[in-house]
């Protein structure tokens, strides 16, 4: 572990309410494009992904270490855990959605939709009543460098929720250029979206019975670098990877503040004993910094 100086450029000064370390600390560096960070509390560890490396890496939060979590790992991108706390992956290589089982068998959530493969699902979500919902750009299927060159199937880029009865693949969002991170609002009532072609985050009304509606832009970005993961802390802000650094939004969508990091960033996730460490990936490296806010209270802690 090193640590290397945190650039904060504020721009509201309702960002003074995220104070903490004036450091980042580089937990590892190794990898070729780190992604879908994920955090389990049970063990108090992070799992998160080298895409082209394909395999999944695992940092001991009491020790420190860093080891194989998964390797072949199919190509995983985007991490999430259930209300199980069982993983939740999606994964490039054989375009799927899969959970690990407690006694680490792979059960497949989603592989096709209307009988067609899927283009290369991205990230992942998982809401209270179970539903499991991803998105689809192809960036797994355009080389080899992230999985496996092959036609698009599809025609476009969609949102999808599995149903968690039925197991039902439904597109609740077929409008998007290149469909990346999402976040639900606190109260599950809002589903953020990024659109990583387009350099927006969107925001839908969730309805009771799973579709969605809205879908206006709630941040817009003009600088380099593209809209990636999405996460929300407990006061509702949405903290966001967007090139080399970590924008925090308040729930009014003002941009509050960026943390400025060396490298581009693809993912993050609140972790730690009171979900107050935030953990980014970042090309070659995975960075934690320690806050005064925490992470919105996930899924797995109950609703």
């Amino acid at each position: 572990m090193d640590l290397v100086p945190l650039e904060l450029e504020a721009l509201d000064a309702r960002i003074a309410a995220i104070s903490g370390d004036r450091w980042l600390e580089r937990l590892y560096r190794g990898t070729r494009w780190a992604e879908g960070p994920v955090y389990f509390p049970a063990g108090r560890f992070l799992v998160w992904s080298d895409i082209p490396n394909d395999r999944m890496l695992r940092w001991d939060e009491p020790t420190g270490a860093v080891g194989p979590f998964r390797e072949p790992a199919g190509y995983t991108n985007g991490n999430t855990l259930d209300r199980e706390g069982r993983l939740v992956s999606c994964e490039h290589g054989a375009r799927r959605v899969t959970r690990t089982e407690h006694d680490g068998r792979i059960t497949v959530l989603a592989d096709r939709w209307e009988g067609r493969r899927l283009n290369s699902p991205n990230d992942v979500v998982v809401r209270s009543d179970g539903s499991v919902w991803f998105t689809d750009p192809p960036y797994g299927i355009l080389g080899h460098y992230e999985g496996h060159r092959a036609e698009q199937e599809i025609d476009g880029c969609h949102v999808y929720r599995i149903d968690p009865v039925t197991g039902e693949v439904r597109v609740v969002a077929d409008d998007f250029a290149r469909p990346n991170g999402l976040a639900f609002s606190l109260d599950e009532s809002r589903l953020h979206v990024a659109d990583t072609e387009r350099n927006q985050v969107r925001v839908f009304d969730v309805h009771d019975d799973g579709s969605l509606s809205g879908g206006k832009v709630f941040a817009e970005h003009t600088g380099r670098g593209g809209f990636d993961g999405l996460r929300l802390d407990e006061e509702g802000r949405l903290w966001a990877s967007v090139g080399a650094a970590i924008h925090c939004y308040h729930p009014d969508g003002a941009l509050l503040g960026r943390m400025i990091l060396p490298e581009e960033t693809s993912n993050l996730v609140f972790g730690g004993p009171k979900r107050n460490r935030l953990f980014v990936t970042a090309t070659t490296s995975v960075y934690s910094i320690l806050l005064n806010v925490r992470g919105a209270r996930p899924v797995w802690a109950g609703s």
